[in-house]
């Protein structure tokens, strides 16, 4: 039987002058650009309509070239990172290649197994020329659309892509800067919340525009040419910082294991590996031996697989730059055709970040075995998110609101994992504060709180994990997609596991039931959700923690004296607390 697998690497420059480009230009013209991106992101969170953008920052903004490789992006939801030059292609091909494109064109595009997302990330990619002739680069958005007209507005049990929401398989929504009505009306209809989408498709719009003009304000300043040479030498740079890191692992493979709690439709776990092969200061991560699609909504297609392998490869080697295409080139990732991680239509792929997530971890797993102090103890695995909608009572107006949720960092080898911090697939974006929750939605908080005893035990100890309590003042609806509920994120170098996931629903009469994956869970007035946010594995041995860093833990409340008796007992001998 022949197993068909793909193999992906980022594009290599084509520039012979690269090498001659003025260093201190190059840097000027990069800033520029992370500075284009910025703009485009500002004004992007100044138009949106829905809180998921500008408070959530569920987007990513980013400039390409001609080629598409990426220039810039500005900081918002890393996971998206790597799946947007796959919208612009993807989008591009649709609307009939280069020489469909026109100047003022908007394309929009949302077809799952080439976003990498669920439909309701929806992109929309400008072509930019100059002069109105040349084309030069393109600017993209792809941001979370509150509801498109899938079968529920969150979904953890679709069956296939049908019912996961409207596709758009690239259509222009703007042809030579003009407004294509039908296609507006067209997203408007299929969505439970127009109001909030038409706003954010419009501020979609803004952004992109915004980004286009800056980008040509940077290359008219320096000349095509040396832009261009200067490009060449950015990547080139990008590509030796991240090389530079590789170099220091010992060539080898090495295998990282992890588990989806279920598919969302079953309620059985599904295993999975990760290889990681070294090959001097070339890395390949390969998924072809995951499982094959699954029935549930948990396959991840290939712009997502892609994504979460350069996540994690850049967060360990990119010394915290700003990426661009160059950072990606020492990496490859290999996937098969029709498995978990390359998923082919009609598979259901709304939670398709979910098992990216847990693959960043499985790396970060392969690397220890490698080199234990270059990657952290694992983290609470997941953003535990929600999503949440209704009607209101007083004037009956359809609402919606979704979130993910802080989880503790794993320990490493220099120090305690970091408290309360969304996901590093997702870092840099945020949930919103508890006023503006409490003003827009029908609920008050009962706890925000750091979880004690949340994190793994350990010379260093893991971060921790938060409690959030929603008490419902009105009748609501949710979708919970919380997941790693049945497995504890590990530790490292003799460090222990910390507290998983978890989430329960108490009803006005005290009774509970829990949950992790749930669809459409009808929350009445008067009863609380409970998010039980899990925290960070520890790294080494518990024995070898400083005692006066058990009882600071003690005093600030991060850990109880139960806790710290039964995992620090080395503490307790002379003294008392």
């Amino acid at each position: 039987m022949t197993v068909e697998t793909t193999v992906y690497r980022a594009g290599i420059g084509t520039s012979t002058g690269a090498v001659d480009a003025d260093p201190i230009t190059t840097e000027v013209i990069r800033h520029g650009l992370d500075s284009a991106a910025n703009q485009m992101k500002r004004a992007l969170i100044r138009t949106a309509f829905s809180p998921i953008i500008y408070e959530v920052l569920d987007f990513a903004v980013a400039i390409y070239d001609r080629q598409v490789r990426l220039l810039a992006q500005a900081p918002s939801l890393p996971f998206f990172m790597g799946t947007m030059n796959f919208c612009v292609e993807a989008a591009v091909a649709a609307v009939g290649g280069e020489k469909a494109l026109e100047p003022g064109d908007i394309i929009l595009y949302n077809f799952p197994y080439g976003t990498g997302s669920h439909p309701q990330d929806c992109a929309v990619v400008m072509p930019v020329f100059l002069n109105d002739q040349e084309l030069i680069g393109y600017t993209t958005i792809k941001g979370h659309w509150l509801d498109i007209g899938g079968k529920e507005p969150y979904s953890t049990d679709t069956v296939d892509v049908f019912q996961e929401g409207t596709i758009f398989p690239g259509v222009k929504l703007y042809h030579r800067g003009e407004l294509v009505p039908d296609i507006y009306r067209m997203a408007l209809a299929n969505s439970r919340v127009p109001k909030m989408v038409a706003g954010d498709i419009n501020a979609e719009v803004v952004g992109v525009r915004t980004g286009a003009a800056a980008l040509l304000r940077v290359v008219e300043r320096y000349g095509l040419d040396t832009f261009r040479e200067c490009v060449e030498r950015m990547f080139d740079h990008g590509e030796a910082i991240v090389r530079s890191y590789f170099e220091r692992i010992p060539d080898g493979r090495y295998v990282g294991h992890g588990e989806m709690d279920s598919n969302g439709i079953t309620d059985e776990p599904v295993p999975f590996d990760v290889i990681l092969e070294v090959t001097g200061s070339n890395v390949c991560l390969d998924y072809s031996h995951a499982p094959d699609a699954q029935p549930g909504p948990i396959n991840c297609p290939i712009p997502s697989t892609v994504s979460a392998s350069r996540i994690a490869i850049t967060m360990l080697a990119g010394r915290s730059e700003s990426p661009n295409e160059g950072h990606f080139r020492p990496l490859e990732v290999v996937t098969r055709s029709g498995s978990m991680f390359h998923p082919l239509p009609p598979s259901p792929c709304f939670l398709y970040g979910w098992p990216a997530l847990q693959a960043m971890e499985v790396i970060y797993d392969a690397v220890s075995k490698a080199l234990p102090e270059a990657v952290p103890a694992c983290s609470g695995g997941d953003i535990c998110a929600l999503v949440w909608w209704g009607v209101r009572e007083e004037t009956g107006e359809p609402w919606a609101d979704g979130a993910p949720h802080p989880v503790g960092q794993g320990a490493h080898y220099r120090g305690d994992g970091a408290s309360s911090l969304i996901h590093h697939a997702e870092a840099a974006t945020r949930f919103s504060p508890t006023e503006v929750w409490e003003q827009r939605n029908p609920w008050m908080m009962e706890k925000v709180e750091l979880a004690q005893d949340s994190g793994g035990p350990g010379k260093y100890r893991g971060g921790l994990g938060v409690d959030l309590f929603f008490h419902l003042l009105e009748d609501s609806y949710v979708t919970s997609a919380v997941e790693r509920t049945k497995n504890a994120p590990w530790g490292l170098a003799g460090g222990l596991p910390a507290r998983p996931n978890g989430a329960a629903l108490r009803y006005a009469d005290g009774s509970r039931i829990h949950f992790g994956k749930a669809t459409r869970l009808q929350v009445p007035k008067g009863a609380t959700l409970e998010l039980y946010d899990g925290g960070g594995g520890g790294y080494g041995p518990p024995e070898e923690r400083d005692p006066e860093a058990v009882l600071a833990d003690i005093r600030e409340g991060y850990i109880s004296e139960e806790h710290a008796r039964r995992h620090y007992p080395h503490v307790f001998g002379d003294s008392s607390v």
